[in-house]
């Protein structure tokens, strides 16, 4: 067990990094007179040698890598760690037996390595207890992902995360030594994806249980929680197309120049579905209500529904400390959905003792007045005039006043107006208490949803909406928890956090079933939208 190989499964085994350090140096010293002769011809081609001598340098920390790789594994202290993980493993491990895998570098060299995987211990009549891959336990130690190394699973899922395809993440790749396909990238990402969803959803799980320790970062200091939801196209299951008849004419034969009579048909189709992704964002805001510079926010978001979203916003306002918090403000927009569920994440997350607000987002209330003087039928110029008027109103909290005038203005009008539906909105929303702007300025609360607004355009509608652009939902939610790591700066620590669950765990399962959220009124309609 722990032998490394280079050049072939068959090659002799990696002794030690001085090794690797003196192949490296004789490789080194070799190309040397080649790269000055190169330059001293032609100068003009010192972007392509500069490159040529990065990727050598790249190959050159891979060699070293194996060869402490080669020298940790062969340590008495490292072997007992890892029979350590295959006895105390998440899921009962059986005692395993030598298999010989092969391992790409985050520089591209390829080595082989000879290492003991435990499959899951198996139950009565031959049957494993839980449908869940095995470990190979030296490999678990490092936080190796399949057939790559934790730091090429990191730069892989990154350059996929912030590239506008899976083609052009290959080829920026490709550029930096690191020689992929696209179903790599793709196998790879996902599988980063995959490990992240992972991880959250055992924070979860622990929070459930009342395990999860709750953290200091948002203790002593202004919070604000915001949650809206995006557009992403899914894809469903692969279909048999149907048919498409010739076009023929009177005599019955095909006719000629038919527009895309040439083209050629697809024998299977599917059929793709707009899917909501539900995102939130938790944030320290200063006494402007603006983000704190330099602070990091938390983002994360799924498509399983507006229940799922709540519970993790929940799950991370505990994780985070905000028990401890100054404030807590929650700012939407009037989805039925987000209001219906603020109790429930109050509650889950144990917020008592902390001030809790909840405000309307100022442009999204206004917008409602702009609706509800279009349908009383006002010309452009009248109705400015009128907005402008009760836009004022609205932002000086005199939403009583907005409510009683655009009811007389109202008066008369048939019963299905929708002037009707945006007054009810405001006069619910105001006596819900969100509609207190001067109050909330006063208390240097932030006004507007301007933050998940954002996160919406960076997060979803950059990468996972498009023009002809479909996603397989398992493959969209991962893209989805990798983007939302990579954009708000918290993609190492969470990666630190994989690599140690995936030293004692080696499930990938990710799903799970949300908990009933939303409030008994939400339920006797039935709205979710």
């Amino acid at each position: 067990m722990g032998d490394y190989r280079m050049d072939g499964p068959d090659t002799p085994c990696v002794r030690s990094p001085e090794e690797m350090a003196g192949r490296f140096q004789a490789e080194l010293m070799t190309a040397l007179p080649k790269w000055k002769e190169r330059l001293w011809t032609d100068p003009t081609q010192l972007v392509e040698l500069e490159q040529e001598v990065h990727a050598a340098f790249a190959r050159g920390a891979d060699l070293l890598i194996v060869g402490l790789l080669a020298v940790v594994t062969k340590a008495p202290e490292f072997v007992k760690a890892c029979e350590h993980t295959r006895c105390n493993a998440a899921v009962p491990l059986g005692r395993g037996r030598v298999r010989q895998i092969r391992v790409r570098l985050l520089g591209g060299l390829m080595m082989w390595i000879t290492s003991l995987y435990c499959a899951p211990r198996k139950g009565w009549f031959g049957r494993t207890n839980e449908k869940t891959p095995g470990m190979y336990v030296e490999l678990a130690q490092f936080g190796f992902g399949k057939g790559c190394t934790p730091g090429l699973q990191s730069r892989v899922a990154r350059q996929a995360a912030l590239c506008p395809s899976l083609q052009f993440a290959q080829q920026e790749l490709g550029r930096s030594g690191v020689k992929l396909d696209v179903k790599g990238v793709r196998r790879i990402t996902n599988q980063c994806g995959e490990g992240l969803l992972r991880l959250r959803m055992q924070e979860l799980q622990l929070w459930r249980a009342g395990k999860l320790l709750a953290g200091t970062e948002l203790a002593g200091k202004r919070v604000s929680v915001q949650i809206d939801g995006g557009r992403t196209r899914i894809r469903g299951e692969l279909r048999e197309a149907a048919p498409v008849s010739e076009v023929t004419n009177a005599d019955g034969l095909p006719c000629e120049n038919v527009p895309g009579r040439s083209r050629k048909r697809p024998r299977r189709t599917f059929t793709a579905d707009w899917r909501e992704p539900k995102l939130l964002t938790i944030f320290v805001h200063d006494e402007q209500g603006r983000m704190v510079k330099k602070s990091k926010a938390t983002v994360d978001g799924t498509f399983l529904g507006p229940d799922a979203v709540a519970e993790l916003a929940a799950m991370h306002l505990h994780r985070l400390g905000a028990a401890q918090a100054l404030s807590i403000t929650f700012v939407a927009d009037g989805g039925v959905w987000i209001w219906e569920r603020i109790a429930s994440i109050m509650r889950s997350a144990k917020l008592t003792g902390v001030p809790i607000y909840q405000v309307l987002d100022n442009c999204h209330a206004t917008h409602h007045v702009s609706l509800a003087l279009a349908a009383l039928g006002y010309g452009d110029k009248e109705r400015l005039v009128l907005y402008r008027e009760h836009r004022t109103l609205l932002r000086n909290g005199q939403w009583r006043q907005v409510v009683d005038e655009l009811t007389d203005l109202a008066q008369g009008a048939p019963d299905d107006s929708q002037v009707w539906t945006e007054i009810a909105y405001l006069r619910k929303h105001g006596e819900a208490g969100r509609l207190k702007y001067p109050t909330f300025r006063g208390l240097g609360l932030p006004l507007g949803s301007g933050a998940i607004e954002s996160n919406i355009r960076r997060v979803v509608n950059l990468r996972l909406k498009g023009n002809a652009i479909y996603w397989c939902e398992n493959n969209a939610e991962a893209m989805l928890q990798i983007r939302a790591q990579v954009l708000t700066n918290r993609w190492d620590e969470r990666m630190r956090e994989l690599r140690q669950l995936r030293s004692r765990d080696g499930r990938t399962s990710w799903r799970w079933t949300p908990q009933d959220m939303s409030s008994k009124a939400e339920r006797a309609t039935g709205s979710t939208a």
